[in-house]
């Protein structure tokens, strides 16, 4: 039995500005998202991990990088765990597109045509395309545990394929930054293990 273990990215800019950056370029890791990285890095020494895969996205990157130095793996870039395309919602401030869309989220995770149209990616084909880095990871490093460095959503997506969470859950599930989502497989089966773990320094600095 392996560990399928997803980390989201330590904390950027966009998260402290509250924009939606989806894919833009250039948003790095704050200070404080750095050092989240590496805390995590330090917990994760403890986990035998044999391989690591990121998003292509910097702030995911760079967080997978700093785990991969702490542990001495390298790193391998995947586009199967990329952040959401947001669409013309793409840089907007989150109150703005409230204001002006209602809740655009609630409306991505209840699958409506309106999100679509406004090139947002659907939340089943977020769900399609994380198993299928999923399968990947099994196929290639079968009973090893593997480090999927990603967003927010795409750790969603991979929870909502085996526990049945309404679009309300969904919505108010908050996966942490720079927190470990840790995932059992068996013959194709999975369990979640674990939940926004991190590292026991962080419950006492409240980020």
């Amino acid at each position: 039995m392996g560990q399928i273990i997803f980390l989201r990215h330590g904390q950027a800019k966009n998260n402290t500005e509250r924009i939606l950056a989806g894919r833009t370029e250039g948003i790095s890791l704050t200070e404080t998202g750095i050092q989240q990285a590496e805390h995590t890095a330090e917990l994760i020494k403890h986990m035998n991990i044999s391989a690591i895969y990121t998003s292509p996205i910097e702030r995911a990157k760079h967080t997978a990088e700093i785990v991969g130095k702490h542990n001495s793996l390298d790193v391998a870039v995947d586009e199967r765990l990329i952040e959401l395309d947001m669409g013309k919602f793409t840089g907007m401030p989150y109150d703005e597109i409230f204001t002006s869309h209602g809740n655009v989220f609630m409306k991505f995770y209840n699958g409506e045509l309106e999100i679509a149209h406004n090139g947002v990616e659907t939340f089943s084909e977020v769900k399609k395309r994380v198993l299928g880095i999923v399968d990947h990871v099994i196929e290639k490093h079968p009973d090893d545990n593997v480090l999927l460095v990603t967003h927010m959503d795409p750790i969603k997506a991979m929870i909502s394929n085996i526990v049945d969470l309404s679009p309300t859950n969904l919505y108010e599930l908050i996966i942490a930054n720079a927190s470990l989502n840790i995932f059992r497989e068996k013959q194709r089966k999975f369990s979640l293990s674990g939940l926004n773990v991190m590292h026991p320094s962080r419950f006492d600095q409240g980020w």
